[in-house]
């Protein structure tokens, strides 16, 4: 089967991006922004809230090793999909939960996807499923941040935590 690609924001890239990596099958993940108005947006355009876009991520999967249903999965234990426009500390549109699905059957997968996980959760899940939407990369410092950074505070404060959590279940 020929590679395949997931498109998912679930706050800051950065911590998506590396939730994902060194999973069997994923080939590779890269951060950047989709779902706005703005073309070829930058990260202070974003930050703004006025483009429109969410923080993703874009995953190169092949789908004989990982399925996109398991990554979906997956993207429900990587972040809290029932905070609107947040995630811990990172605040704004730009931090939405969004599954940006590239075709009907990616999207059949991801509404099944969630109905199922909502029963893992208190309060109702309030993550987007679009259909496509342009996929714009993130500037390059952004790219593979916390493998890059592992001593930053953002890193040892919120990424490690999560990536610990994510491993453990």
């Amino acid at each position: 089967m020929e590679e395949q690609h997931a498109v998912l924001g679930g706050g800051c890239f950065w911590c998506v991006e590396a939730v994902y990596e060194g999973v069997p099958g994923i080939k590779s993940v890269e951060s950047g922004y989709a779902g706005g108005r703005t073309p070829n947006p930058t990260y202070e355009e974003i930050c703004t809230g006025k483009t429109g876009h969410a923080e993703v991520v874009r995953i190169a999967f092949d789908p004989a090793v990982v399925s996109y249903e398991k990554i979906i999965d997956l993207f429900w234990d990587a972040h809290d999909p029932t905070t609107l426009n947040r995630q811990g500390a990172d605040v704004g549109t730009q931090y939405r939960s969004i599954i940006i699905a590239a075709d009907e059957a990616q999207r059949a997968a991801a509404e099944k996807s969630k109905a199922a996980a909502k029963a893992r959760f208190d309060d109702p899940i309030v993550t987007e499923i679009t259909g496509p939407a342009e996929f714009f990369p993130a500037e390059e410092y952004h790219q593979d941040f916390a493998s890059r950074n592992p001593g930053h505070p953002y890193v040892r404060a919120v990424i490690a935590p999560k990536l610990g959590k994510v491993r453990k279940e």
